[in-house]
C-alpha cells in the first residue's frame, strides 16, 4: 500500500511519479543495504563459530590443567610419604 498525503487528505494507492534517475538511485541504495546486511550476517556467523571454537579450546585447557593438578598431587603425595629403607 502506498499512501500519499496532500494537505489534510490521505489517499491510498495514490500514484507517485519520480525521475528514473532517482528511482535508480533508490534501487542502488536498496541493493547496497542488502549487501551490507548479508556481510553483517556473515560476520555474525563467523563470530559465533569463533566463540564455539574458543569455548572448545578453553575446555581443553581446563581438562589439561585438571590432569596436571592430579599428577602434581600424586607426586606431592609420593614425596610426602618416604619409603622405608
Amino acid at each position: 500500500m502506498i499512501y500519499y498525503q496532500k494537505g489534510d487528505i490521505m489517499k491510498e494507492n495514490a500514484q507517485i511519479f519520480i525521475k528514473i534517475g532517482e528511482y535508480n538511485k533508490i534501487l542502488e541504495t536498496v541493493r547496497l543495504v542488502k549487501e551490507k546486511l548479508n556481510e553483517a550476517r556473515n560476520v555474525l556467523k563467523r563470530i559465533s563459530e569463533l566463540k564455539i571454537e574458543e569455548y572448545n579450546q578453553l575446555s581443553n585447557w581446563d581438562s589439561n590443567l585438571e590432569e596436571i593438578e592430579k599428577k602434581i598431587a600424586s607426586v606431592d603425595e609420593a614425596l610426602g610419604k618416604p619409603e622405608s629403607v
